[in-house]
Order: structure tokens, then sequence, then C-alpha cells
């Protein structure tokens, strides 16, 4: 998993921005900070649809780039890339039964199966870690 570095800026009557250093065009808002990163993950995953892979750059090159915009107040912020393979793989795992429960009803709910309620239920977890 790739991880690229994000610009997030705010002025005081405005939302969250979020720009990516090693991709000119690539942008992202949120009017909640809770919302940055997941809709920044959003952002980079169809940047990527339509641009061919590059590789992220260090830390330091970036801040170093953005030093300025870092001094005013923007900060940085590491993003997931996460892509699909387009190809399932069966695993085998263990689940408390009460969990697999809960999981099966939660999936029932939202009309997924319990594999893409996992896999959906990971990707989530995922994008909060970084």
């Amino acid at each position: 998993m790739k991880t690229f570095f994000a610009l997030v800026h705010k002025d005081a009557d405005s939302a969250y921005g979020v720009t990516f250093p090693d991709l000119p065009g690539c942008f992202s808002a949120a009017d909640d900070l809770a919302d940055v990163l997941p809709n920044a993950c959003e952002a980079l995953e169809l940047w990527f649809e339509d641009e061919p892979m590059v590789e992220p750059r260090a830390l330091d090159a970036i801040t170093t780039e953005v030093a300025e915009e870092l001094a005013a107040g923007a900060f940085l912020l590491a993003v997931p890339l996460l892509t699909s393979a387009g190809r399932s793989v069966r695993v085998n795992l263990s689940l408390d039964k009460g969990i697999l429960e809960a999981i099966d009803t939660a999936a029932s709910m939202r009309k997924l199966t319990r594999s893409a309620f996992i896999v959906e239920a990971a990707r989530n977890e995922i994008r909060g870690l970084h």
C-alpha cells in the first residue's frame, strides 16, 4: 500500500481544502475535520483511475516544498492509496459467533454480502488509521 502526503489548509470562512503535492490537480475538501481523511482517500483513488501510478515522495521533500503553507497553519496528512487487485481471494477467518451474527445483520441491512461488508469495514478502518 502506497501512502501519499496531502496538504490540508483551512481559512476561517471555508471548508478544509486538501491538495496533493505529488499529484497536481488532485484535490478534495471537507466541512468537518473528521471527513478530511476519507474524502482525501476517495480523491486519491479517483485520481489514479485515469492517471499512471507514480511513486510518492519522501516526507522531507514534501515538507521542504510546502514549508510556507505549513508555517501559515496548514498541516500534512498521510493518505493511503487503497487499490483493488481486481480479483478475490478466499480466506478463512475465525470470528466470535455473536460478532458474526452482528456482521450478518449489518450486512443484510445494507444489502451487502458478508464479504462485501467486511471489505467495506476494513477499508473504512484502514482509512481511519492514517
